[in-house]
C-alpha cells in the first residue's frame, strides 16, 4: 500500500516538475577519434572470428539497435537481453539495462570480451590490430598508440556523435506548434496526465534513473535487472528507463523483447507500472506521439 501511494504523489509531482527538452543540434567532439571510432564499430575484427562488429547488434540504418529479441553473436551464440538503441547512448546517465557501465567507454569494453557476443580477448586483438593499418592510425592520435583504453575511447569517441535531433517534437518543443498535428498533441497530453512522463522525461525521455519491471502489478521477468549488479535484494527487477527517442523503429520492446508492437507495449506499461486503465483510443494518441519522437541521424564523415 505504502508503494501505491509513494507512486501516486511520484507522478502527480513529477507531472508537473518533469519535462522534455530537444536534442541539440551539434554536440562537443573530437574529430579525429571519432574517425578511428567510426571504423572500429563497424570493423569485424574486434571479434573472435570476424564476423560481429558493433554495427551487427546496433544498426545505425534502422533505430541503433539489431531489432531482433536478443542479439546473436559469436559463433551463433544467443544473449540474453533486449540490444540498447545505442542512438543517443551519450544522453543515458548509465550504459546497459543493468546500469553496470558509468559511461560510453566502461560500455564498449563489455560486448568485445563477452564470451556470447564478440568473444575476443584485448591482448589478443591488440597484438592482432598492430599488424594492420591501425599501427599507424592509432599512433597519429594516441601517444601510446593501440590500447585497451584507447580503443574504448575512440568508439566511444564516435558514438557520442550518434545524436538524433530535430524530431517533429524536437520542433514543436522548440516554437513550431504545427511540426505536430492535433491528434499527436493530444497524445502527448495522455502522456504528461497518465504519468508515462513520471519515468520517461529529460533530454532523452528516459535514460536518466532506474525503475522498478512491475511496480505496481507483478510482471515476470526472467532478468533480475540491477540485481545482478549489486546482489541487494531491493533491487530486484529494477532497470534503466529506456529512451523513447526513435522507438518507433527499436522494436520489439521491454528488456527482454516481449513486444513488438507499440500498442501492446504502451498498454502494458499503463496497467503494470501506473496502475491505470487505458483506452483503445488513449493508446493510439500516445503511439502517435511517440512517432514524433524519430529525429535525424547524421553519421559524420572525414573531411
Amino acid at each position: 500500500m505504502f508503494k501505491i501511494i509513494f507512486l501516486i504523489f511520484f507522478i502527480i509531482f513529477t507531472s508537473f516538475a518533469a519535462n522534455i527538452t530537444p536534442i541539440p543540434e551539434t554536440i562537443d567532439y573530437n574529430l579525429e577519434k571519432a574517425l578511428l571510432g567510426k571504423k572500429l564499430f563497424f570493423d569485424t575484427r574486434l571479434s573472435k572470428n570476424n564476423t560481429i562488429s558493433c554495427s551487427s547488434c546496433h544498426d545505425l540504418t534502422s533505430g541503433g539497435d539489431d531489432n531482433l529479441i536478443f542479439s546473436v553473436g559469436n559463433e551463433g551464440k544467443v544473449g540474453n537481453i533486449n540490444a540498447p538503441t545505442v542512438l543517443n547512448a551519450v544522453f543515458n546517465f548509465r550504459q546497459f539495462w543493468d546500469g553496470r557501465a558509468k559511461n560510453l567507454e566502461e560500455q564498449v569494453l563489455g560486448p568485445i570480451e563477452n564470451p556470447i557476443e564478440m568473444a575476443h580477448n584485448f591482448e589478443f586483438l591488440i597484438k592482432e590490430l598492430k599488424r594492420t593499418e591501425y599501427l599507424q592510425e592509432f599512433g597519429k592520435i594516441y601517444k601510446d598508440g593501440i590500447s585497451k583504453k584507447n580503443i574504448a575511447n575512440a568508439i566511444a569517441e564516435f558514438e557520442k556523435t550518434l545524436i538524433t535531433p530535430n524530431s517533429r517534437f524536437d520542433e514543436y518543443l522548440k516554437g513550431d506548434k504545427k511540426a505536430i498535428t492535433q491528434f499527436e498533441k493530444e497524445g502527448y497530453e495522455l502522456f504528461k496526465n497518465k504519468g508515462c512522463i513520471s519515468c520517461h522525461h529529460g533530454i532523452n525521455i528516459g535514460g536518466n534513473h532506474y525503475n522498478k519491471f512491475g511496480a505496481i502489478v507483478s510482471i515476470n521477468s526472467k532478468n533480475l535487472g540491477r540485481y545482478n549488479v549489486t546482489k541487494n535484494e531491493d533491487d530486484k527487477y529494477y532497470f534503466k528507463v529506456p529512451t523513447l527517442r526513435n522507438i518507433e523503429l527499436t522494436s520489439p520492446y521491454y528488456h527482454d523483447g516481449r513486444y513488438n508492437d507499440l500498442k501492446n507495449a504502451v498498454s502494458t506499461m499503463s496497467q503494470v507500472q501506473l496502475g491505470r486503465p487505458i483506452k483503445d483510443e488513449e493508446i493510439e494518441k500516445i503511439v502517435a506521439f511517440l512517432k514524433t519522437l524519430t529525429g535525424k541521424l547524421k553519421i559524420i564523415e572525414s573531411d
